[in-house]
């Protein structure tokens, strides 16, 4: 690679020119750039030299420049929801480890449910030549990704695909671990079990709460032993929705949530309003952040692994980056499954009733002794 300006090129790189790279290592300035882009056609000699001379400078190569060159950057583009869901730190942790370990960088974005706060980030990341995208932003609005499918950037989402041959979705096994959150409370022995569901209309709460419905069916629950109350997937939500709960005639006994915070927020509340948890009510959230183990009680959460995600995400671009057939490609399935944890107990009237069976059986077995 030519440099035609050898000062502007010292200053991007940090003081080190690529002219004095390549006078250190005794190689052409053209040499520097190959070993620097990850060309495979240099002599494995002088690509050690050049990697030496590099260390030795401090060299930092232009990634603009690079990208220009190779038509790789090496830079892969994240977008989120926002960034006060503790859901999402733990998700662009693991997905900029994953990265890392393959030697991408990761620009990190957060669309704060705004498109046009969307738009400006994926300008920045067409500008960039990231190639490739993971939108993990649980919804099914596209308007924003529009520049990125006109350049033909790859694309992951999560539940909804786009559906080009350049894309695909991320499918969430949502049933798994709500109908094993279900049989849990009902192997306790709970049969009056609410939901709190996320904001309407939105594919992915509307398949939590269609997962909560199948499941308590499966266990012979009617539609007024399991009430739903819609809520927003905030903390403030948890706590409007358990208030609701606590005004009806027959309260659950139990109440599963559609994420984490609006369980904790439901924890607060019930707290508050000297209800014991687990022993008058059990809790149940969804996500399993880092904070559900510090809940008070402990939660108990299905999980949906934020590393899963990562890595499925990760894998996703990198096979559509090889993916050249116009047919779409299958989406990546990712389990969920519960945590027991300490919000989680028999019913008071379950105890009971098992407290009662067994004094029953004492007497009935006392009584048979002395006969």
């Amino acid at each position: 690679m030519s440099t035609k300006d050898p000062a502007a090129e010292k200053k991007r790189s940090g003081g080190t020119s690529i002219l004095e790279v390549a006078e250190r290592a005794g190689v052409s300035p053209a040499t520097v750039s190959r070993v620097t882009n990850g060309q495979t056609n240099v002599d494995k000699k002088l690509a050690k030299k050049v990697w030496k001379a590099i260390e030795e400078l401090g060299y930092v190569p232009n990634p603009q420049a690079r990208a220009l060159v190779s038509g790789r950057s090496r830079v892969l583009g994240l977008l989120i929801s926002e960034m006060t869901n503790p859901f999402y730190p733990e998700l662009i942790q693991c997905f900029e480890d994953v990265a890392g370990e393959n030697d991408f960088e990761v620009m990190v974005g957060s669309a704060t449910y705004n498109s046009e706060r969307a738009k400006i980030f994926i300008r920045r990341l067409v500008q960039r030549r990231v190639e490739g995208v993971a939108v993990m932003t649980f919804r099914s609005e596209w308007d924003y990704l529009e520049e990125l499918i006109a350049n033909d950037i790859p694309l992951v989402t999560i539940d909804v695909g786009i559906g080009n041959s350049r894309s695909l979705f991320l499918e969430v096994d949502y049933a798994q671990g709500i109908n094993q959150a279900v049989q849990h409370l009902a192997l306790l022995g709970h049969r009056r079990i609410g939901f709190i569901s996320g904001p309407k209309p939105h594919p992915t709460n509307e398949r939590r709460e269609a997962a909560f419905l199948q499941a308590v069916r499966k266990i012979g629950l009617s539609s007024s032993a399991a009430p739903v109350v819609a809520g927003d997937h905030t903390f403030e939500g948890g706590t409007h929705a358990a208030q609701i709960f606590l005004e009806l005639k027959e309260r659950p006994t139990a109440i599963v949530c559609a994420n984490d915070l609006m369980a904790i927020g439901v924890l607060r509340t019930l707290a508050e309003r000297g209800i014991a948890v687990p022993q008058a009510m059990s809790v149940v959230g969804f996500d399993d952040i880092h904070l559900a183990e510090f809940a008070n009680p402990p939660l108990s959460s299905v999980r949906m692994s934020r590393e899963d995600l990562a890595r499925a995400a990760f894998k996703g671009l990198m096979a559509l980056a090889e993916h050249d057939n116009p047919v779409p490609l299958p989406p990546i399935r990712i389990e969920t499954n519960l945590v027991v944890r300490q919000s989680t107990v028999a019913p008071k009237k379950a105890i009971e009733a098992l407290r009662s069976r067994q004094r029953t059986r004492k007497a009935a077995a006392a009584a048979s002794a002395r006969e």
